[in-house]
């Protein structure tokens, strides 16, 4: 198996964790936008079976200290990997004009009241910089409160998944490492991804419709896998993921 995590710190971690699997792993710090080069690179042919595990870990939520979560007061970084990528949510919050943060807000989080939260972002850091978690979440308290007391979800959910996406350019990386994987999957070979927002779902299903319309790509399931009630009261994190799968013909 080749392994690849883009999170230097996670990466040693998981170094330890799985080195009694070190006769079949081949467990990498890089990009999965890289996957071509990394299979070259360690001779990896033929490929049968490629799984993309997309968004963050729970890691990253709990124990980073990077900011992913708004539950802790903690740096605006949100970054994968701090030691290849320079654009933090800091950043974007403090330096994008109030157009380009509504942008990102809206085309990234889905967020309804994106004009509002941007406006309300350039307004505070006027008189300070927006530096940490809670300070942005009250940010969007202000902008917001009323609008999402009976919504099930965090009012500043949508916010922190667009700065997230944006500051590790998310969806276009998955783009990248689709146009790839044809390549390098042999005939036969499955490809399943797990998605975990309507943006990543969307991306991946247009890109297994195309290639089926093109004889290339046979698809498994119509309609993606979701977790069962079960699965959700024991993982509530499982929640929106969903899954495909199809096989190159």
């Amino acid at each position: 198996m080749l392994g690849i995590e883009i999170d230097p710190e996670l990466y040693q971690k998981l170094r330890l964790q799985l080195a009694k699997f070190q006769n079949r792993l081949i467990l990498v710090n890089d990009s999965y936008t890289n996957l071509k080069k990394l299979v070259e690179k360690y001779k990896f042919k033929p490929i049968s079976g490629i799984l993309f595990d997309l968004g963050l870990s729970s890691w990253h939520l709990e124990k980073s200290g990077r900011g992913f979560s708004f539950q802790k007061d903690e740096p605006l970084d949100m970054r994968y990997n701090p030691e290849l990528n320079r654009l933090t949510a800091e950043k974007i919050v403090n330096e994008f004009s109030q157009t380009e943060i509504e942008k990102i807000l809206g085309d990234y989080g889905e967020e309804r009241f994106a004009k509002r939260i941007a406006k309300k972002i350039v307004d505070e850091r006027k008189n300070r910089p927006v530096k940490t978690t809670f300070q942005l979440t009250e940010i969007i308290k202000k902008s917001v409160l009323r609008n999402y007391e009976r919504k099930k979800i965090h009012l500043a959910t949508r916010t922190f998944q667009a700065l997230r996406i944006a500051a590790n350019d998310e969806l276009n990386n998955l783009k990248k490492v689709l146009s790839q994987v044809l390549e390098i999957l042999r005939s036969g070979g499955r490809l399943v991804i797990i998605s975990f927002h309507s943006l990543e779902d969307r991306i991946v299903k247009n890109f297994f419709k195309e290639n089926f319309q093109n004889g290339i790509l046979q698809i498994l399931i119509k309609k993606p896998i979701t977790p069962s009630k079960e699965e959700i009261k024991i993982n509530p994190r499982s929640r929106s993921a969903k899954l495909r799968a199809v096989i190159k013909i």
